[in-house]
């Protein structure tokens, strides 16, 4: 039986610009990522991910809130995090709102857990970051009782450093389903590898730069680290960026001063050099870039899939000042024409084999 691949779409609620170049404000944003979950729903994109950070650059601080008005206006498409920042985070509020977002949707809802690359959350909510390793393990930790225990009889029972421990508690609303999905982000670290497999729980790989291929490695250790533990293998994802046109010269000429203005901005943070056309034109050649008109990208992901044996695969399609029109268009065509088409090509391939 073939493997069954999903086909997603991330955004972390850029601030985009109007017709004239001009900023639009965080409310406008925020309502335009609302429509952008709505059509992804109708083109029949699989899952809508939305990333949180705290920063003006970006407009979603509260990603459940963002994901409860979509839930309300959709049917079908799974809709999560991109990624939750538990390390800042309380385990336990993330649980109850995400099990109301699950509730809302009729059981649509994901998570994906992360540290995140921003670290904005930590001095604003009080948290150290001498302890930025120590708070996302020990919540993990926690978080990962929540799911498997809150809907048993005895409830969860748990200890560690950082709060008061927890005995028999039950954590309300419940999922209908007595669980929530729930994956890990993580950037390439070996250890935050095996972390993933140690728990159970998928892993979704970010790949921001660079060829795929290169993530084979972790691939291979993530699925070697359930054997080892004897459990279950479970799916593997990638998030990457990526931009959808016409045509490839048209999804260039659209996506590049944007993602140059979006990616300088957070290079001057962290003395990164600017980026100029020759390394986009590599990314979108043989890096992480998974840009042009539907055919190209679609092949772009096939090779990704191959490469990697993926279960799913998650489009990050805003990119700073991009606008709401264009970032429409490449939604309509991801989910009309580039999901159809790697399938078919995954399909053609698994005939010729």
């Amino acid at each position: 039986m073939a493997k069954h691949l999903d086909f997603g779409l991330d955004t972390f609620g850029d601030v985009m610009a109007d017709d004239e170049g001009r900023p639009l404000t965080q409310a406008q944003a925020l309502r335009n990522v609302v429509e952008q979950g709505v059509l992804a729903d109708k083109v029949g994109v699989d899952f809508f991910a939305v990333g949180e950070h705290h920063r003006d650059d970006y407009a979603i601080s509260a990603p459940e809130v963002v994901l409860a008005a979509i839930a309300a206006r959709t049917q079908r498409v799974r809709l999560g995090s991109a990624v939750t920042v538990l390390s800042s985070d309380d385990p336990i509020r993330v649980y109850q709102r995400f099990a109301t977002v699950d509730a809302i949707s009729n059981g649509r809802a994901e998570i994906i857990l992360g540290r995140g690359s921003f670290t904005e959350s930590f001095p604003l909510f009080g948290f150290n970051l001498d302890d930025y390793e120590t708070l996302f393990t020990e919540k993990l930790d926690l978080f990962t009782h929540l799911l498997r225990e809150n809907a048993s009889a005895g409830g969860v029972n748990w200890t560690g450093n950082l709060r008061a421990p927890l005995v028999s508690q039950h954590v309300y609303p419940l999922p209908e389903s007595g669980t929530m999905k729930t994956w890990i982000g993580v950037g390439g670290s070996p250890e935050s590898v095996v972390r993933a497999a140690t728990y159970g729980l998928p892993m979704m790989l970010a790949i921001i730069g660079g060829g795929a291929s290169r993530f084979k490695p972790y691939a291979e250790l993530y699925r070697k680290a359930f054997t080892q533990l004897g459990t279950p293998v479970q799916p593997l994802g990638v998030h990457s960026p990526g931009y959808i046109a016409d045509t490839d010269e048209a999804a260039k000429e659209e996506f590049f001063p944007a993602f140059k203005a979006n990616r300088d901005r957070i290079g001057r943070e962290r003395g990164w050099p600017p980026i100029g056309r020759e390394e986009f034109e590599r990314e979108v050649a043989v890096g992480s870039l998974y840009l042009g008109s539907p055919e190209t990208v679609a092949q772009k992901i096939a090779r990704t899939v191959r490469a990697l044996d993926l279960d799913h695969f998650d489009l990050k399609y805003s990119a700073g000042p991009l606008g709401h029109a264009q970032a429409m268009r490449a939604i309509e065509l991801y989910g009309t024409k580039v999901i159809p088409r790697v399938r078919e090509i995954l399909a053609e391939e698994k005939v010729e084999a």
